[in-house]
């Protein structure tokens, strides 16, 4: 059984920085993905690791967070984190990992290609 476990959350000052892990028990997936949910928002993809069927890789980001937030994974201790940088008050929402099988169809930010769930850690961005 895959468990995804998130941690890093917190509260902070408009223009501070958080890191997010997540540490993944039971199998390595090499598709996986940050998502946030705002009270009274659908949850949206954030970043992902995309493996292709060819076997090739990438990531991705959602527009409104690309050259502020990093993906990056630990193989060897099968955790995956985001860097979140300049946060904005926009930003607050619940931060979910999540870990897709290989050959799942669907858009990267799509939470329905995502087998598994992590509980989710709170961001909270102040002005």
């Amino acid at each position: 059984q895959v468990q995804l476990v998130e941690s890093g959350g917190g509260s902070v000052q408009a223009g501070g920085d958080l890191r997010l892990s997540c540490a993944a028990s039971g199998y390595t997936y090499s598709n996986m993905g940050w998502f946030r949910q705002a009270p009274g928002k659908e949850r949206e993809g954030v970043a992902a690791f995309y493996t292709f069927y060819t076997g090739g890789r990438t990531t991705y980001y959602a527009d409104s967070v690309k050259g502020r937030f990093t993906i990056s994974r630990d193989n060897a201790k099968n955790t995956v984190y985001l860097q979140m940088n300049s946060l904005k008050p926009e930003d607050t929402a619940m931060y979910y990992c999540a870990a897709a099988r290989l050959g799942s169809g669907g858009y990267w930010y799509t939470p329905s290609r995502y087998n598994y769930w992590g509980q989710g850690t709170q961001v909270t961005v102040s002005s």
